[in-house]
């Protein structure tokens, strides 16, 4: 009853918590990143939605403006992305990246649209923290398990970093740094009870020491930011830096342990290369079995490091916490002990950044060194090789990533390439050894893809949103509201700020839990009492056909009222029915391609006829062409394969890949002017191919390409590059 009673008051919880459930469903696989998982999660949420629209009416003018506003921005910066496929070069990744932006406005006005109570809003965030907190410690209990075994533990851990469960490692960081600052934050509030407050706390130990297992650079400098934004716009500091020494103090006893854990595994990789190619097989393979042997170790110290931090920070936060309840103070004696924590909390900021200043040395010089290795290609190489990674720079591609999605937005710079256009983009104009299918920023990702429209819209909706959470967090009259709609407002923050420099934007699991926050804050913001309708003239008409008018026009405003009801209900359900058939569309294309994948080895034209269909379904994608095009190289039929990346070329006249597989078809043939044609095409459209570069010289050499070969080394290079 206790828990059924604030549900009664804002029934529009329900829905809410089982898009959450939704939410950690996709955590625990991929973080919701490839297609066949958030396009059905799509088709759910929305029947959410239409549960909640049937069982609460909404009045719009019910909701608050920056809301309303925040609403249609979001909208209006949706319909862009599905307008962007009449212009985006592929526009099947345009058609996939309107589905996932719709999907994310769909959670926003689940959250958003209907008010909640603080209780109920507290139910939710608490609900949805504590069940990450659970994924993480089954997690943790997985990698525990896989300490004896060398397979499990590299592919759970490859260069000694965990990717396990969303598959990469900054945004296995995130997924759980999103949820430990609410956790944090929440843990603080008074208006909880003492014990659920020790259990936040112990969750925000367990939480960040697994990010920790990813040694995500990203997270590293998202979180002093994250310090700073929460210190400087949320109330209430003291009781936030009170709470955050024992759970600093967890989180840097356990870290060492943790963090020698991915030491360990990246000396097991060494010692297994080593052993592949060793003469002495007994003396490698016993070298192996120590190294294996000292990462079990390892990794027994760090779980249990882990778990002792969390359960000694969990208890003494809560019996603090039960102290607050139980004990009165006198205020006197409050100021006393908020001036003194203040007192130690400026102090502790002194000694860190001095601490800070004699580690790093001259912060120009470092801010130099930082400059130079994120600008330059070689110091993603160097980094990775020496020193601790999380400690080694900034070196990686993404310079050249954000470069290229600048210049096409220069470009572009009125509607963008096209929602999830960068692929293409940066094989014809990047200059590292990677491909990257996004520009590894959300905001770089919104101008190049869809100019300063997008962006202009994408920034409004917002704003307006934040200012509706603000003013939750300000103004709301109930203290749980106020520290509910800050722990929302943190969540979302993490992810805009790491977000800013990783591509998150992609994983719904990331993306849909950041706007089922930010939509959460909004529902705390204060409403207005919904005003009344008012029919007639001001003063009385006195003559009797005055009445009778009047009387007339009463009787006419519920038929106007009940036609109004009805066009709104048909035009709602051809929108149910658009957004269905958009996420159906593709989700059930990916499964016939993924099928036939499977299958077609052992019945190749049942495979070819799922392709088929997949291709009928989603009549953008040039995917299934593609697919069947390289199963025919396969099985040797070049007549079939040509016709099949004919077909993939129709819809994706860029395609690299199956320009050069038309080119490599045509020499083999001998058609050797249609083959350098098409090569000539492959290499303009990515010209840092080392195998496109070699069949067009052996071509113009007046030789033959062997598909045989050239497909064998797509699939190796393929390989080493996953």
């Amino acid at each position: 009853m206790r828990l059924i009673a604030p549900l009664r008051a804002a029934p529009a919880a329900v829905p809410a918590l089982g898009a959450l459930a939704l939410v950690v469903a996709w955590a625990t696989d991929q973080a919701g990143y490839p297609l066949t998982h958030w396009a059905p999660g799509g088709l759910i949420v929305l029947a959410l939605l239409a549960i909640a629209l049937l069982a609460v009416p909404l009045r719009w003018a019910s909701i608050p403006t920056p809301v309303r506003i925040a609403l249609g921005c979001l909208a209006g910066y949706t319909a862009l992305s599905f307008l962007s496929i009449l212009w985006a070069g592929v526009p099947g990744d345009a058609w996939e990246g309107a589905d996932r932006t719709l999907l994310y406005l769909l959670v926003f006005a689940l959250f958003a649209c209907w008010a909640q109570t603080p209780a109920t809003a507290g139910l939710l965030l608490c609900a949805w923290t504590l069940a990450l907190a659970g994924v993480a410690l089954f997690a943790l209990a997985h990698l525990d398990a896989a300490a004896h075994s060398a397979t499990r533990l590299t592919s759970l851990l490859p260069g000694g970093r965990l990717v396990y469960p969303a598959g990469y490692a900054n945004a296995d960081a995130a997924q759980w740094l999103i949820a430990a600052w609410p956790a944090l934050l929440l843990a603080r509030t008074p208006r909880l009870p003492w014990a659920l407050r020790g259990v936040l706390a112990g969750a925000t130990v367990v939480l960040a020491a697994m990010a920790l297992f990813s040694q995500s650079r990203g997270s590293l400098y998202a979180t002093p930011v994250m310090l700073v934004l929460v210190f400087a716009l949320f109330p209430g500091r003291v009781r936030t830096f009170a709470l955050l020494v024992p759970i600093a103090a967890g989180i840097a006893v356990a870290a060492p342990a943790v963090l020698r854990v991915g030491e360990r595994v990246s000396a097991l990789e060494l010692a297994a290369a080593r052993a592949a190619t060793a003469s002495h097989a007994s003396m490698a393979s016993a070298r192996s079995a120590a190294a294996l042997h000292e990462v079990a170790a390892a990794l027994h110290q760090a779980v249990a490091a882990v778990l002792l931090a969390a359960a000694i920070v969990g208890v003494l936060v809560a019996a603090g916490a039960a102290l607050e309840s139980r004990r009165a103070v006198a205020p006197t004696t409050a100021a006393r002990v908020h001036k003194s924590l203040a007192t130690v909390a400026v102090a502790a900021l002194v000694v860190m950044l001095a601490g800070v200043w004699a580690a790093a040395g001259d912060p120009l010089v470092r801010a130099r060194h930082a400059w130079d290795t994120f600008k330059s290609p070689s110091g993603y190489a160097a980094d990775a090789t020496t020193g601790s990674r999380l400690t080694s720079g900034l070196g990686s591609n993404r310079y050249d990533f954000y470069r290229v999605a600048l210049d096409q937005f220069a470009a572009h710079p009125l509607l963008g390439i096209g929602a999830d256009n960068f692929a293409e983009q940066y094989l014809a104009h990047g200059r590292s050894s990677e491909t990257p299918r996004y520009p590894h920023s959300v905001e770089l990702r919104t101008l190049a893809q869809t100019g300063l429209v997008g962006a202009l819209l994408a920034l409004v909706g917002l704003a307006a949103a934040l200012v509706a959470g603000w003013r939750a967090l300000a103004r709301h009259p109930d203290p749980l509201a106020r520290a509910v709609a800050a722990a929302a407002v943190a969540g979302f923050a993490y992810w805009v700020v790491h977000g800013s420099f990783d591509w998150f934007w992609e994983f719904a699991g990331l993306g849909a839990a950041a706007f089922a926050l930010l939509g959460l804050a909004c529902a705390l913001a204060p409403r207005g009492a919904a005003g009344s309708v008012h029919g007639g003239k001001a003063g009385g008409e006195g003559s009797f056909a005055g009445s009778n008018r009047r009387s007339a026009e009463r009787a006419e405003r519920p038929r106007a009222r009940g036609w109004r009801a009805r066009c709104d209900l048909a035009l709602g359900a051809f929108a149910a029915v658009a957004v269905a058939a958009s996420f159906t569309a593709p989700w059930l294309s990916a499964l016939e391609v993924q099928s036939a994948a499977r299958i077609w080895v052992g019945s190749p034209a049942q495979a070819y006829a799922r392709l088929d269909h997949a291709a009928r379904l989603d009549p953008l994608s040039d995917e299934p062409y593609v697919v069947a095009g390289t199963i025919a190289l396969r099985r040797g039929e070049l007549a079939r394969a040509d016709r099949e990346f004919a077909l993939a070329l129709g819809r994706t006249p860029s395609d690299a890949y199956a320009t050069l597989e038309r080119g490599a078809i045509a020499s083999a043939r001998g058609r050797r002017r249609e083959a350098l044609g098409l090569l000539e095409r492959a290499a303009h459209l990515n010209p840092r191919d080392p195998l496109t570069c070699a069949a067009l010289a052996l071509t113009r050499r007046g030789g033959r390409v062997n598909i045989r070969e050239l497909n064998r080394s797509i699939l190796l290079n393929a390989r080493q590059f996953t």
